[in-house]
């Protein structure tokens, strides 16, 4: 009888680790591909709004999900290397938060599920073959950088009037950058500016631009979205002050910290966004099956201070329009 119990207790013994390995389930991971990096801290309150994202489809990092990051630091060419680190590590699904990330997790993979958040028309790119119709293994946020571009020029000349001269301030490492300029000088032409198209992919760069478009006379400059750009935030706003330039920017953290004027969706809006996608393809759904978002709603923000500090008087017709006027 003894030795009967015994058995029995090995028996169960032996088999507790397959049953055991039967009911867990490994961690699903998340690669989450950046351009930026954590050095400057501006990706926290985007990488915080994919969290919140994913935890409104039931995922939280650390309890029930792993996420894998890769920045580039700002290094578009790092990207593809990136994006086949991540597909070595057989992540679940990549968040691309740029075109540019999205276009190389795309040429690493075609099986493993990409969401993004492109600045560009995602179709026109080869990403998807339609908004409605993703098809494949991509699909995401499209924040409509580029279609806004013409909607800046235009905000900007009519808050300067008197600039017959302006610049575009472009980073040629960006892939949507050819379009954005074509969209700019049709939206000049229309306007009768004489347009200036300044480039810029490091530090040293975007100083000799600025000094540039003193030289140039420009009245007024248009920065283009760029997560680069975003990381120098700081040198974009302390440069425009110093040569006394009005600039208009897309997101509204840059009116936040003294920027004269803002135009575009709500940066934390998309990103959290880009988590629900991301926890609905954990969840089972399939990126082909799972439309293009598209912001309905947009953000624009004057700096009345730096308006005054600039010599300008806001017109009554912007601060109409405003979502939000810093005083």
């Amino acid at each position: 009888m003894r030795r009967r119990n015994l058995m029995t207790v090995l028996a169960g013994a032996a088999a507790y680790p397959l049953f055991a390995g039967a009911q867990q389930k490994p961690m699903p991971v998340i690669g989450y591909l950046g351009i930026g990096g954590w050095s400057s801290n501006r990706s926290s309150p985007f990488v915080a709004a994919f969290r919140q994202g994913l935890s409104e489809s039931g995922w939280v990092e650390g309890q029930n999900v792993s996420i894998e990051y890769r920045w580039a630091e700002g290094r578009y060419d790092r990207l593809p290397a990136l994006a086949g680190d991540l597909v070595g590590h057989k992540v679940d699904v990549i968040a691309a938060p740029t075109l540019a990330s999205a276009l190389a997790a795309r040429s690493a993979t075609s099986i493993i599920p990409i969401v993004f958040n492109t600045s560009d028309d995602p179709v026109e790119h080869g990403l998807i073959a339609s908004l409605a119709r993703p098809g494949g293994n991509v699909t995401g946020v499209s924040g409509m950088t580029v279609e806004l571009m013409p909607k800046r020029v235009e905000l900007i000349s009519e808050l300067v009037p008197q600039a017959r001269v302006i610049a575009l301030l472009v980073n040629p490492s960006q892939p949507q950058t050819e379009r954005t300029i074509r969209e700019v000088q049709e939206a000049a032409r229309a306007k009768g500016l004489q347009l200036h198209v300044l480039k810029a992919s490091t530090e040293d760069e975007i100083d000799a631009a600025f000094a540039t478009l003193v030289q140039l006379h420009a009245g007024a400059l248009a920065v283009s979205s760029d997560a680069f750009f975003d990381s120098r935030r700081e040198q974009l706003l302390a440069l425009a002050a110093r040569h006394a330039v009005p600039a208009i920017y897309e997101w509204r953290d840059f009116a936040a910290a003294g920027g004269l004027i803002t135009y575009g969706p709500n940066l934390a809006a998309v990103f959290r966004r880009l988590g629900v996608y991301a926890g609905k393809i954990l969840n089972g759904a399939k990126p082909a099956d799972l439309p293009v978002e598209q912001p309905t709603t947009f953000e624009l923000v004057v700096n009345l201070k730096t308006a005054e500090a600039l010599g300008l008087t806001v017109p009554p017709s912007i601060l109409a329009r405003a979502t939000e006027v810093i005083e």
